[in-house]
């Protein structure tokens, strides 16, 4: 029955807001849809987790303790962006003609369709969390690309346009090779009469044909890493994030990478179950390595803050990557990465939005001052930098911790050091941009305003980063539960 409100909830939302005419009752829709779709996650969390639970029947759609983790990521990260979208559409609404000196348009775009798609993406998105049918995950990860790309294009300009055709092309592509796997997939049991179903594929993993099974992973790892942003399949995300509104951006990052990560260990559970953990592992942790040193190499010379937290999404799903192909304890590690990067890098990115409405402009080296122009903003910045390069008390220290913990422990001393020093490169490139950003000198701009903050837009990014340093302080036993549960459910352990 919750799963059956989570799912539809926000489609039948999302179809509401393309007919009402008043924007403001699509704000309200927003969210109150958003705060419902929460407070239903934190009841399906509780009942799962609670005395007495037990799984119910194999279905389509149903929750583990892995898709209750990424759903709840995912919901909490809408209720911020929901209230955060609210101001921001307001902002929006300026005289016509209104131009940013890099090209940001205002008041180009109907309403409609942003919170329409906005409601939809976040159904697709929990449709992808409850998928219990690896078919289905596959057309729920296709969904939720058809109703971002309206989201990307938002402002209307060429280089908006140009960000959601390469997203589209790029992101189709991927989706096709992971259909490709699923094919596999289903013919790796087609003499077990396994199906698509999880629940099959892994009470009958010891007898899927293993050939086949391995071309499976290959496919169905390419088609959602690309989706996930692993390099070299990553090119679609620096221009989507970048041209993409700051609360799209947030939930590119926070929400939609996790959807793809989800994919890939859907199947690196059969996997595992099959005794292919091995082979799993070494590609995940080849593909993470490059990853993180393509995000370092990148991150130096960055012109866009926005295309620079683009490639710090790139290292932190490649530390994603590397925590889940290297087993074990990492494993927790890897979830708690994502939870703690998720919340980091949606306070980021609201941030960014705030910074362009207070400089108009996206260049790195346009930007300074920052603290005496918008001095919560600054501080909103600085913190968000501490906290997504993991320094302590931070989820993401503590994520990052545990998975070196694990290379140690595996005796994997090489790729330890390659870890270490590709972060460091990219702690390096970030506080350059950072400091120079938040505490430069700059003349002021001819017929410059002063600018006034939004209490309301400083505060869900507050709310996350508070939620960060919480989770490199203290666990709590129903979080500590949630993420070991989860870990299980993909091979791994506490």
């Amino acid at each position: 029955m919750i799963t059956r409100a989570l799912l539809l909830l926000p489609l039948v939302s999302g179809v509401a807001a393309f007919l009402l005419r008043s924007d403001p009752a699509r704000r309200t829709l927003l969210v109150w849809t958003a705060r419902l779709h929460f407070a239903l996650t934190a009841l399906a969390t509780y009942l799962h987790l609670g005395p007495g639970s037990a799984p119910g029947a194999p279905a389509w759609f149903a929750f583990d303790n892995l898709g209750l983790l990424f759903l709840g990521v995912t919901s909490l990260l809408f209720l911020g962006a929901a209230h955060y979208a609210v101001r921001y559409l307001a902002l929006e609404k300026r005289d016509p003609g209104e131009e940013a000196d890099d090209g940001f348009i205002f008041n180009n775009a109907p309403e409609a369709v942003f919170t329409g798609c906005l409601l939809l993406f976040l159904s697709a998105m929990t449709a992808v969390t409850a998928s219990r049918h690896m078919g289905m995950l596959w057309a729920a990860v296709e969904a939720t690309t058809l109703l971002s790309a309206p989201l990307i294009y938002f402002h209307r300009t060429r280089r908006s346009l140009e960000a959601t055709w390469k997203y589209l092309l790029i992101c189709s592509v991927g989706i096709a090779l992971a259909l490709m796997g699923n094919l596999f997939l289903g013919a790796a049991g087609l003499k077990s009469g396994a199906g698509l179903e999880l629940e099959g594929l892994l009470a009958k993993a010891a007898v899927l044909d293993q050939p086949l099974l391995k071309a499976a992973f290959l496919f169905l790892f390419v088609g959602y890493g690309t989706k996930m942003g692993l390099s070299p399949f990553h090119t679609w995300l620096p221009d989507a994030h970048s041209e993409a509104p700051a609360v799209v951006s947030a939930l590119l990052s926070g929400a939609l990478l996790n959807c793809a990560f989800l994919g890939i260990l859907r199947v690196s559970g059969v996997c595992a179950a099959a005794g292919l953990a091995d082979f799993t592992g070494g590609i995940l942790i080849l593909f993470g390595l490059l990853s993180l040193v393509t995000a370092a190499l990148f991150m130096v010379g960055q012109r866009d803050y926005k295309r620079m937290l683009a490639y710090s999404s790139i290292e932190h799903m490649g530390i994603l990557a590397l925590g889940a192909g290297l087993g074990g304890g990492a494993v927790f590690g890897a979830l708690l990465g994502a939870l703690s990067h998720s919340l980091a890098k949606a306070g980021l990115f609201f941030t960014s939005g705030l910074v362009l409405a207070a400089e108009k402009t996206k260049r790195i080296t346009e930007v300074k001052g920052l603290w005496r122009r918008a001095p919560g903003t600054a501080a909103l910045w600085l913190a968000g930098f501490f906290l997504i390069t993991g320094t302590p008390p931070s989820g993401v220290f503590l994520a990052k911790f545990i998975i070196l913990k694990e290379a140690l422990a595996q005796r994997q001393y090489a790729l330890a050091a390659v870890f270490l020093l590709a972060l460091a490169i990219l702690f390096s490139g970030m506080a350059r941009y950072f400091i120079s950003m938040t505490f430069g000198e700059r003349e002021a701009k001819p017929g410059e305003k002063p600018y006034v903050e939004e209490p309301g837009m400083l505060l869900p990014a507050a709310a996350f980063f508070a939620c960060v340093v919480l989770a490199g302080l203290f666990i709590p036993d129903w979080l500590s539960s949630l993420l070991a549960g989860a870990a299980l459910n993909v091979g791994g352990k506490l």
